[in-house]
């Protein structure tokens, strides 16, 4: 079963279930598929799914930064909740030992050797870890790497 299939079929049992929250969020996935699918003139494949649901990840968490700094936790809550329904539909994430160790064998193979090498480690590492991991916490990672 393919990632879109089952967010369509999720989004069917949230209706039934009279579940709102997860209704909500599902709703907008499937509008933001839609859109995508129209401006691409052509079926979306599992990747193109899986980067709208990191682009609804990303916003969910800037929108928790910003929601924690004004002080509305009502709607931190009501963020966090909706950034856990959307990671449920993400790969699982690689755990940061792991992430190191791809990125340190990157490095080799790439021979970087300094912080202006970042951008090359950067795009390999991204491109291997395809959304297994958040790129705030790999270009971490690779920076205190390329630092030493």
């Amino acid at each position: 079963m393919s990632i879109s299939e089952k967010i369509a079929d999720d989004l069917k049992e949230a209706l039934k279930a009279g579940d709102k929250s997860k209704l909500s969020v599902l709703r907008l996935v499937k509008s933001a598929m839609k859109n995508k699918e129209i401006e691409k003139r052509a079926s979306l494949t599992d990747e193109d799914v899986y980067a709208i649901l990191r682009s609804f990840v990303k916003r969910s968490r800037e929108s928790i930064g910003q929601f924690s700094k004004a002080g509305r936790t009502e709607l931190v809550e009501k963020e966090k909740e909706e950034l856990s329904i959307l990671q449920g539909y993400l790969p699982e994430q690689l755990e940061e030992d792991d992430l190191r160790k791809i990125i340190k064998d990157i490095i080799e193979e790439a021979g970087a050797s300094g912080p202006g090498d970042m951008g090359k480690v950067m795009k390999s590492v991204m491109a291997k870890v395809k959304g297994q991991a958040d790129g705030r916490l790999v270009n971490r990672i690779v920076g205190e790497m390329l630092e030493v």
